[in-house]
């Protein structure tokens, strides 16, 4: 119910997951809004049922309200179903903020697991994909979260991606081992002992090139990063437009540019990507941009599926076991 333009796209992205995805959907929320959006689409035979929530958590409600207040929230209904193992992940295109605080405290996070990690995906140069994180859940970080936020990013790339041995990063403002603050020569060091497929230092336009897999950073960093790539993506689309539309004079020509800017367009649009995941809590959650459109939402639900099938929990549980790395008081 949280999105930009709920619940009409969660409803529409749902119908097209369910039927294309074969995964049963609960649609939480308010039940008459719901049951209206549904009778908009042919939906017959599809397992879609709705669970009523009474309250609404919108955009400018603070985390910590939504979480103390809105206890009838569809994010807290949502939490509880998958709690109480009525349901797999939680998605939702609403307040990030406050749906990472429920899903942080009321799912609570993994045993070997500090802080939760919010994962972006990024498309690369080189035409694959390059996942950063933390890009938002923690906006102060530690050395060793840092390196759980790798071996979190590491486990998710090989489930999603299927890459075997992803490569992984830091972000820095330089490639050399003593550039960055304290935080980034600390974690460097902790990240360079571990058995990770560590590449080193990479630099914010490193993000898009495709040398690495996976990119850590602090949060505080990593949303900056993200909206300002969001930004530079949606202009330079703009301005491709407003060019091709002022320069081309033919009909084939026209066609041809059209096509090569639709390909362009799909390659940056956030909606093939989904959602973001917050890696680190029990249960899959699964965040996707308060604009989302049925591709967006169909898209994370499917992201949400890979991971409960891919057993991405359980993967982090044993191989963060497995690092000796004590977190500081």
């Amino acid at each position: 119910m949280g999105g930009d333009h709920a619940p009409r796209p969660e409803v529409e992205g749902a119908i097209h997951a369910a039927r294309e995805l074969g995964v049963k959907i609960l649609l939480v929320g308010l039940v008459p809004e719901i049951k209206k959006e549904l009778a908009k689409h042919s939906h017959r035979g599809l397992p879609i049922e709705i669970v009523p929530a009474s309250e609404v958590i919108t955009m400018e409600d603070s985390p910590s309200h939504a979480f103390r207040k809105k206890k009838d929230s569809s994010a807290h209904v949502a939490t509880k179903l998958v709690r109480g193992g009525q349901a797999d992940a939680v998605v939702s295109a609403g307040n990030t903020g406050a749906v990472m605080a429920v899903a942080r405290f009321g799912l609570g996070t993994l045993s070997s697991v500090d802080r939760p990690a919010l994962a972006a995906p990024f498309p690369t140069s080189r035409g694959g994909t390059a996942v950063l994180l933390d890009v938002g859940a923690n906006v102060d970080s530690k050395p060793a979260h840092l390196v759980q936020f790798a071996v979190m990013g590491e486990i998710y790339y090989r489930a999603i991606f299927g890459t075997r041995r992803p490569g992984v990063a830091l972000l820095s403002i330089g490639e050399e081992e003593t550039k960055g603050n304290e935080l980034t020569r600390e974690a460097f060091s902790r990240l360079k002992a571990s058995s990770l497929n560590f590449m080193g230092n990479v630099e914010g336009r490193d993000i898009f090139n495709g040398l690495v897999d996976v990119i850590v950073c602090d949060g505080f960093i990593g949303n900056i990063a993200l909206k300002i790539s969001e930004g530079v993506a949606q202009h330079i689309a703009a301005m491709l437009k407003e060019s091709l539309q002022s320069t081309i004079s033919s009909q084939v020509g026209y066609v041809l540019s059209r096509k090569a800017y639709k390909n362009f367009r799909k390659k940056i649009d956030y909606s093939e990507y989904g959602g973001a995941p917050l890696l680190g809590v029990k249960g899959v959650t699964v965040i996707g941009h308060g604009s989302s459109n049925p591709l967006a939402i169909k898209n994370a639900v499917r992201v949400a599926t890979e991971l409960v099938r891919g057993g991405v929990n359980e993967r982090i549980e044993q191989e963060l076991a497995t690092i000796p790395v004590p977190v500081e008081a």
